[in-house]
């Protein structure tokens, strides 16, 4: 069986992904979220108000996002079915789709219209990599925290914060001391992943969706080593 340090590992990976990819794609492809969607509802209202591109990408977003979670879930059940290395087949399908979205990002970058064919089919491929994972996380990870959303596990520290203060008695088979730490090193390694992003943005502009593919591949290889006698 794999070790818990290496089954604590690949959650921190996916956030540090997920906060790159959010980030770089942000900047990129003027204001789209391809990790966090349904920010792209307040982006798309502010598109609209002020007359900036890339409405057409915010309105997608979501109905890709979801297209690829349903198809996460069900391609999840067959290979289950059949007994096959799911969790790895989906984080290496996620990884196939970050190098073509860096691809992309890199032969037609960098995008100064977002409501371009080019940039809409780069945002739509980030989309449904962090769709993947979103779903893949969901099905497989569901006892660790989220890897896209830290506003949920930033109201679960405070909460477990005012619990320690007051120290009530729970029969809760994780301390909320221990809960703490775990949520806020994925918040750590997500906004370690974000800030990574725009540094590299601003200094080597688009080629820095070099490095989504590599987290993605560390994360598999992670996972490979972390399964033991798992199948899954």
């Amino acid at each position: 069986m794999a070790s818990a340090p290496l089954r604590m590992t690949l959650p921190l990976l996916l956030s540090l992904n997920a906060g790159f990819v959010d980030t770089a794609g942000f900047l990129a492809l003027q204001g789209l979220f391809t990790a966090h969607v349904t920010g792209n509802f307040v982006t798309l209202g502010a598109s609209l108000v002020l007359g900036t591109s890339g409405a057409v990408a915010k309105l997608l977003a979501l109905p890709v996002f979801c297209a690829v979670v349903i198809a996460t879930r069900l391609l999840s059940s067959a290979l289950l079915r059949r007994k096959l290395p799911t969790l790895r087949i989906i984080l290496g399908s996620k990884v196939v789709l970050l190098i073509a979205g860096a691809a992309l990002a890199i032969h037609f970058g960098p995008f100064g219209n977002g409501d371009a064919w080019q940039a809409v089919v780069t945002g739509m491929v980030l989309v449904a990599a962090m769709a993947i994972q979103n779903a893949a996380h969901r099905i497989h990870l569901g006892s660790a925290p989220p890897s896209t959303l830290m506003t949920g596990t930033t109201t679960q520290i405070m909460i477990d914060l005012a619990d320690m203060i007051q120290a009530p008695k729970s029969d809760n088979a994780e301390r909320p001391g221990a809960r703490v730490l775990r949520m806020s090193a994925n918040i750590a390694v997500f906004a370690a992943g974000c800030a990574a992003a725009a540094v590299l943005y601003a200094r080597i502009g688009v080629w820095c969706f070099v490095v989504p593919p590599a987290l993605g591949f560390a994360a598999l290889c992670q996972r490979m080593a972390a399964a033991g006698n798992d199948p899954h």
